[in-house]
């Protein structure tokens, strides 16, 4: 059964009889129990479900109509082992007791009232019995006293230097300054010092690859470790570092940034710039750096600039309302002055749509809006058929995009629809839902869009294609690549949006057919004729053929290079309340291994960019948990679940060179100079990492790893060899 979140589910038999001596009356709790379950709740569920129990994304509603709509017809004891066999996704066990405490929490969340007899793991009363009526909002969420306190759980900040994340403590914690700090201008970012990683995937054209060529084919093996650096416990440690003239900005988990010393590790400054919460996913992907700024997006939806030299707060401007489930997990953009930011936690009912938005850098005012959830009048919203604007939710932007500062477009992948499904959202076949699972190219000056391309009209498995754009010029040819989870690499002319081909990289059985004219894709038939409460079977599942961990692109092959996964998945709809407040992912998910794989999950392979052919792959048990980056002399860098950091040969994949840490390594990995010397940094997280973290524990649980470990760790020749 899924370690995953509740929507990721084993189905469970509609139980209705009794287990023996058990109790049918309609209170199967104690109060305290009820009690001891709250503060267990805030502890280990509410960054994921929230505090009112009102959930987001991945993690459904724990309490109201969506909620009983999924579980009326199941029992206590189906709740408490479906809790306690997938909670907390992290992997570790909380114990029955505390299991037992959840679930009352839950049942009493839901109206069920207390009473003398506790609780147990056999009590199996349906809970359709139990006298449940949810107060409820006119918008269908759960009234219930709100849960406050809630911190994050203990772990050192970086360095060793201790301290309790969620304590409360805000702004600068750690003084200093940045000596003979250079601005960074916008020559700078075009053309970057080849000993700077300046950029999210370090260039505006998407690359991740490096032009420095210090550490080579031949003398990658005597790579060492000089450094690390011990970051912020808890879930989602997948940062993207910046290096600028010698100096490491990373973030933190609990939006906790921090300037280091890129040569020693030494730390010179750190910013909590709150929350100090682990909220959702938790993840934040990348920063970015212009002038004498550090732009950092933070996990409750605000965009912050931070002084490059001493951390401290310039300007401090709100891109979406908290309250209503907004979130970000990724960073901006900075584009001839103007900070683009995308938006996560568009997925409830009622909500104020989705958007990418563009601000001032010197100032923070926003300057530009572009909805990626059309509504009203707006151009595209006759694709959402008769959906009443308040039940259009999805679209978010959850990678940052890329920019071709030639045609002065930036390009940014867009998520799906939500609920996952469309028979759960109540859209049709006819629909296809924009700017949702789309490219989309924008003016960066004033948000205005050039063209757009939707790769999946209509997309209902969750099956999205938000992640990176990479742009290469092949001869005359101006090209935009984007691989998303249905594992098919989409290759656009970026001037114009025109189709110019793709390639299937992994098994897919979700389209029937793509024209290979227009790119267009044909679903197959059941997945067109679903309805609520039937399972779909999908592959790839979602997990994806490709994630968050972005592809390399090597321009002396040719060649792009991407981190895949391989996994199948059957996923059932659920029936939702069209109310206020309600929404989410709305559906169940089971897993399985990928047919003809022999059970490797991780595959990485290289892509011909002029043909889109394969030129290697190599495959593996555990899937690959970062982006992939490569370097002008050949090496390529990735690291995977099972803790294996590794080099690789660019021309065939063939390790060259590798070590194992100290749990999984997960993020950005980058490199740069400092003091002539070549360095290589990659982060660790041990919990987090969204469904390429979760799947993969249902169908490969053999591999293992500890729970804490979220770390920094620096590579580099030793000064004899190079």
């Amino acid at each position: 059964m899924s370690r995953g979140v509740f929507s990721t589910a084993i189905a469970i038999p509609a139980a209705i009889a009794l287990v023996a001596g058990q109790q049918s009356a309609s209170s199967v709790y104690t109060t305290a129990q009820a009690a001891a379950g709250r503060s267990v709740y805030q502890a280990s569920c509410a960054s994921c479900h929230l505090a009112d129990l009102a959930g987001r994304n991945e993690a459904p509603q724990l309490a109201g109509n969506n909620f009983m709509n999924a579980w009326r017809s199941r029992t206590t004891r189906d709740l408490f082992e479906f809790i306690q066999s997938t909670m907390p996704p992290t992997g570790e066990s909380l114990g029955a007791e505390a299991y037992l405490n959840v679930t009352a929490f839950i049942l009493q969340a839901n109206g069920a009232p207390a009473g003398e007899q506790p609780l147990t793991a056999t009590t199996a009363v349906p809970i359709g019995q139990l006298g449940v009526r949810p107060a409820t909002t006119t918008g269908g969420d759960p009234l219930l006293p709100p849960v406050t306190g809630l911190r994050p759980p203990a772990g050192g900040l970086g360095g060793g230097r201790g301290g309790a994340p969620g304590a409360g403590v805000l702004g600068v914690t750690a003084s200093g300054t940045v000596k003979n700090y250079v601005p960074v201008t916008d020559e700078m970012l075009r053309n970057q010092d080849p000993g700077d990683w300046l950029v999210a995937r370090r260039n505006y054209l998407g690359w991740s690859h490096s032009p420095l060529t210090q550490i080579t084919r031949e003398n990658v093996k005597e790579l060492q470790l000089v450094w690390s650096w011990g970051m912020n416990e808890g879930q989602g440690n997948e940062p993207s570092p910046l290096v600028h003239n010698g100096i490491l900005y990373i973030v933190n988990i609990m939006n906790v940034v921090q300037a280091l010393d890129a040569r020693t590790g030494d730390l010179i400054w750190e910013n909590h710039i709150g929350p100090n919460a682990l909220i959702g996913q938790a993840a934040m992907r990348n920063m970015a750096i212009y002038q004498d700024k550090v732009f950092v997006a933070t996990t409750d939806a605000r965009l912050v600039a931070l002084d490059a030299r001493t951390g401290t707060k310039v300007w401090d401007t709100a891109i979406a309302d908290r309250a209503k489930g907004y979130a970000n997990t990724a960073g901006p953009i900075v584009m001839k002055g103007v900070v683009v930011n995308g938006l996560v936690g568009c997925d409830r009912y009622g909500n104020d749509g989705c958007w990418i938005s563009g601000y001032d850098a010197a100032t923070g005012k926003q300057v530009w809006k572009f909805n990626t959830v059309r509504r009203g009048s707006e151009p595209g919203a006759d694709t959402w058929g008769k959906l009443a604007d308040n039940l259009r939710i999805g679209g978010e932007t959850w990678i940052a995009g890329s920019y071709d500062p030639d045609l002065d477009l930036t390009f940014w992948g867009v998520a799906q629809a939500k609920p996952w499904m469309r028979a759960s959202r109540g859209t049709s076949n006819f629909d296809n839902v924009l700017y949702t699972s789309s490219t989309v190219a924008l003016r960066p000056k004033d948000g205005t869009l050039a063209w757009h391309y939707q790769h999946a009209p209509g997309e209902s498995l969750d099956l999205d294609e938000v992640f990176e754009r990479v742009l290469v010029d092949i001869g005359d040819q101006k090209a935009l690549f984007t691989i998303g989870k249905p594992g098919i690499l989409w290759k656009l002319d970026r001037r114009n949006g025109q189709f110019l081909g793709y390639k299937e990289t992994v098994f897919q059985n979700v389209f029937e057919s793509i024209d290979p004219k227009t790119g267009a894709p044909t679903y197959r038939a059941d997945i067109l004729e679903q309805t609520t409460g039937q399972w779909v079977d999908a592959c790839p599942s979602t997990e994806g053929g490709h994630n968050w961990q972005a592809m390399s692109y090597v321009p002396s092959a040719g060649t792009l290079i991407i981190p895949l996964s391989q996994s199948c998945m059957e996923m059932s709809g659920r029936k939702l309340e069209f109310t206020n407040g309600s929404g989410g992912t709305g559906a169940d998910r089971r897993f399985f291994e990928m047919p003809a794989t022999d059970g490797n999950v991780g595959k990485l392979a290289a892509y011909d960019v002029k043909t889109m052919k394969e030129v290697w792959s190599r495959e593996q048990r555990s899937p690959f948990l970062t982006s992939v980056i490569t370097t002008a002399s050949g090496v390529g860098f990735v690291g995977d679940l099972d803790r294996t950091f590794r080099a690789f040969d660019v021309r065939s994949g063939e390790t060259l060179w590798q070590t194992r840490l100290g749990t999984t390594v997960m993020g950005y990995p980058v490199t740069f100079t400092a003091g002539g010397r070549q360095y290589v940094a990659v982060t660790t997280g041990a919990s987090g990492g969204g469904s390429p973290r979760v799947v993969p524990r249902t169908i490969i649980p053999e591999v293992r790893m500890p729970a804490v470990g979220n770390a920094l760790y620096v590579f580099a020749l030793p000064e004899k060899a190079r």
